[in-house]
């Protein structure tokens, strides 16, 4: 009888913690869907209050590693005339391993092509928040020759 009660007591569990899982990829996934929407409808604000306080926007340029004070100063007058940007998520992984840090992987359709986002989500206050995001231009591996011919062109200029 104990045994059948530690069973059960397991199971009830797993299944919740399970449940409890799906729930928080669901919430993050919609976060950094409407982050996404939010640059879509050059809302500054919806944008900036899904981001922490100390948030790190790494761009695809190698000159592009700003904090979130930075970000808002660059990204602002993007906001202000209406157009900022717009990514649309073919597919996500969210990876849910601590209580209150989750990171993600996203392939996004850009106006940039096809390029690769990743990010770090935590919890502020109950809230989630991305803290950290990385985007990334994709190049196709039979097309690397000519990135770097261009990338050693632009060095020497």
């Amino acid at each position: 009888m104990k045994n059948k009660l530690l069973f059960f007591i397991c199971i009830t569990l797993s299944t919740f913690s399970s449940f409890s899982q799906t729930a928080k990829k669901e919430k993050i996934d919609k976060l950094i869907t409407s982050w996404h929407q939010a640059a879509s409808n050059a809302d500054f604000n919806a944008y900036f209050n899904k981001m922490t306080l100390d948030a790190v926007f790494i761009g695809t340029d190698a000159s592009e590693n700003w904090n979130n004070k930075e970000f808002r100063e660059f990204c602002k007058p993007y906001f202000d005339k209406g157009k900022a940007w717009s990514f649309t998520a073919l597919e996500r992984n969210i990876y849910c391993k601590e209580k209150n840090i989750v990171w993600f992987d996203e392939l996004l359709n850009t106006q940039m092509g096809i390029c690769r986002g990743s990010g770090i989500v935590k919890k502020v206050n109950k809230e989630w928040k991305i803290a950290h995001y990385v985007l990334s231009i994709t190049i196709p591996n039979d097309k690397i020759n000519e990135v770097l011919l261009l990338k050693k062109e632009e060095k020497r200029k």
